[in-house]
């Protein structure tokens, strides 16, 4: 019997790109799309693109209409997830694609996003390097998963192998991200309009202030020091369990320190896409090949994050669609610094697609099914 699903902020983007591959997903069966303005309207009215599911009235979001579900997808702004945690403690698997579960900091937290601070889940990153392995093995049985921000697994998976490795220094990171506007969510605003981003590239949240940096720390910190960053994945009886240690929580406040991150994201007139530009120092003594091979080393038997020959870097276009990101180092001697290149599909790989290759993981499903490596040309 197909899991019974429902999802939350179905006429958005995150929404919609999760409904497209749930539809093709063979061991799911969507019974549920819930919004909150457009409740009592047709599904299709918002999403058009999804014709298997024209059957679909939106209805509200309320811990009601979403309980009763083997599964439950939250695509919610930020700040509006953790309302439901407790409602839906007796589902079995709930996953959240705003950001109201990703930080272990609630300092961070406070600093990037105020309101009220809720205890993080399971990131969903199965990729990133961990303890020594990656955050799959965290996945594995996971009841609570926290599906990461598009700009910051980027990032993350980007660099997180030099910095495992030991390779390059996370002191004097540089990131320059080219991002496309549904990133941004389907909400009207004047700076997305057509009129204001087509022919033009704009810069956002410059200087250190974008929502995402947080995010990128924790992750690396959590490939540079095994148990320095420890997940939140155990559940009882449906309840997520925190840190409890005292001690544990001070280490979780500090362990992204020596991290620091110069990040810019860049507005640019195509619907999806980022395409990011990270560097960081070599660390002294590190041969260049020390440095591909701690990335071939992460990632040369991974499906969904694949690293091209030396000398190729990748475009938006070749990741549309799919639940690829796709991978390109250059080892720049005469500046001293790794520059590595990503491209990825910001609603798939770096929402939707992670969420949904995260739910197979805890499931004990095989890891790629509902989800494709291949593109939408041209």
């Amino acid at each position: 019997m197909p899991y019974q699903v429902a999802v939350s902020g179905a006429s958005g983007y995150a929404g919609g790109e999760l409904l497209r591959l749930l539809a093709a997903h063979p061991d799911v069966e969507i019974r549920t799309v819930t919004a909150h303005s457009n409740a009592g309207q047709p599904l299709v009215a918002h999403q058009p693109h999804l014709r298997s599911l024209a059957h679909l009235t939106l209805q509200d979001t309320t811990p009601e209409t979403l309980a009763g579900h083997d599964i439950v997808f939250l695509a919610l702004p930020h700040g509006q997830s953790g309302q439901y945690t407790e409602a839906l403690a007796d589902t079995p698997l709930v996953i959240d694609c705003g950001a109201d579960h990703r930080l272990e900091s609630v300092s961070a937290w406070d600093h990037f996003y105020g309101g009220d601070f809720h205890e993080a889940w399971t990131y969903g990153v199965p990729e990133l390097p961990v303890d020594g392995g990656t955050q799959r093995d965290r996945l594995v049985g996971a009841t609570r998963i926290a599906a990461p921000g598009c700009n910051a697994s980027t990032v993350s998976l980007s660099l997180a192998p030099g910095v495992a490795a030991g390779v390059i220094d996370p002191s004097d990171i540089v990131a320059m991200l080219a991002v496309g506007p549904s990133g941004a969510g389907k909400s009207l605003k004047t700076n997305l309009l057509a009129s204001e981003i087509l022919g033009s590239a704009n810069p956002y949240a410059v200087g250190g202030t974008h929502r995402h940096i947080p995010e990128i720390r924790q992750a690396l910190a959590a490939a540079r020091s095994a148990g320095a960053v420890t997940s939140t994945s155990s559940v009882a009886a449906g309840a997520v369990t925190s840190t409890s240690s005292v001690t544990e929580a001070l280490a979780a406040e500090h362990a992204d320190e020596g991290i620091r991150i110069s990040f810019t994201p860049v507005i640019v007139p195509m619907a999806r896409g980022i395409l990011a530009t990270s560097s960081a120092p070599i660390v002294p003594g590190a041969s260049d090949a020390d440095i591909r091979g701690a990335w071939e080393a992460a990632y040369g038997d991974e499906t969904f994050v694949q690293l091209l020959p030396a000398g190729e870097f990748p475009r938006t276009a070749d990741v549309l669609g799919a639940n690829t990101a796709l991978m390109g180092i250059a080892i720049d001697r005469a500046a001293n610094r790794v520059v590595v290149v990503t491209a990825l599909d910001n609603l798939v790989k770096g929402t939707a697609g992670a969420a949904i290759q995260s739910m197979n993981i805890a499931l004990g499903l095989p890891e790629a099914t509902g989800l494709s490596v291949n593109g939408v040309a041209p």
